[in-house]
Formats: C-alpha cells, sequence, structure tokens
C-alpha cells in the first residue's frame, strides 16, 4: 500500500502502524548499537554530545514503539517483537566506520521516520473510515511522535554542524 492513499480499514491501519513499530525498532537497535560497534580507537573518541543523541534516539524510539503498540492492540493486532528486529538489524548492518558515518546514519534515521509519520498522517486524515482506535487519539499520537522526530532531525543536524 502506498502511503498517497487513504487509510480505509482497520486492517490497513494495523498494518501501516507496525510498520512504524518495526521502523522504530531498527531506529532503536542501531543507536544502542553504534557507539559499541565502533572501534575502539574511535570509540574513546567519541564526544558527549553524540553519546548523549544515541541514548535519546534510543529512549525516544522505545518510547514511540510502546505508543505505536498500544493503538494496534486497540485494533486487535500484534507486533513484531523488538528481539527479532534487534537479531535482524544485527545481521544486515555492518559497524559504520567513523563518527561521521553513526551521525549521518542518524540523521537518515530520523529523517525517514518523519517522512513516514507525515505521509500516515495525511493517508488518516484523508480517510472517511471509522477505526476501532479513536481517530483523534490516532491523530494525536502519530503527530507528537512526526514532531518528535522532527526535533531528533534539527538535534542531529546541530552535532554535526558543531563538529564541522
Amino acid at each position: 500500500m502506498s502511503l498517497g492513499q487513504r487509510v480505509s480499514s482497520d486492517h490497513q491501519l494495523a498494518r501501516l502502524l507496525q510498520i512504524g513499530v518495526v521502523l522504530e525498532e531498527v531506529v532503536e537497535s542501531r543507536a544502542a548499537h553504534h557507539i559499541d560497534s565502533l572501534p575502539p580507537e574511535d570509540r574513546d573518541a567519541v564526544d558527549r554530545d553524540v553519546r548523549e543523541l544515541l541514548a535519546d534516539a534510543t529512549e525516544e524510539s522505545a518510547d514511540h514503539r510502546d505508543r505505536l503498540e498500544a493503538l494496534i492492540a486497540d485494533l486487535e493486532a500484534d507486533t513484531v517483537a523488538y528481539e527479532e528486529i534487534n537479531a535482524l538489524v544485527d545481521a544486515r548492518y555492518g559497524p559504520p566506520e567513523d563518527t561521521d558515518g553513526v551521525l549521518y546514519d542518524q540523521l537518515c534515521n530520523e529523517e525517514t521516520a518523519y517522512k513516514f509519520y507525515d505521509d500516515l498522517i495525511e493517508a488518516v486524515e484523508a480517510s472517511e473510515a471509522t477505526f476501532a482506535v479513536d481517530r483523534a487519539r490516532l491523530l494525536g499520537t502519530l503527530r507528537e511522535i512526526r514532531e518528535e522526530e522532527r526535533e531528533g532531525v534539527e538535534e542531529v543536524t546541530e552535532v554535526m554542524e558543531r563538529r564541522a
């Protein structure tokens, strides 16, 4: 399903929210592993701003995942366990080569999440369907998450600019 379409059923909405959960799990897993995956000589050189940024991103993604899972539960659907996604992320992605790679990866993750939520909000707003989850609560949650992702993009950009 393209997000350019309207969300017309609980099933479609649940699937899109499940995609959001997976996206958050990937972001959480990547942020949590970035520092540890750097070569030992680079690990100690990572400044406090980068460490705090990644720690905040990990916590934020876990919070977003929990909020999405609450909406999915109201739709009586299941989500993919974090441990499963974490194992896939570990198997799929190699360690970044340096701190700049870590920041670039985090920026891409934040931008991808922002765009996903922006498109999902637009698709829900365009829909005239009645969902099992309260529309105001759904849109409120998605808008809050989108705003936090926008702030994440700005935070990563600021750290990158300070390092330049």
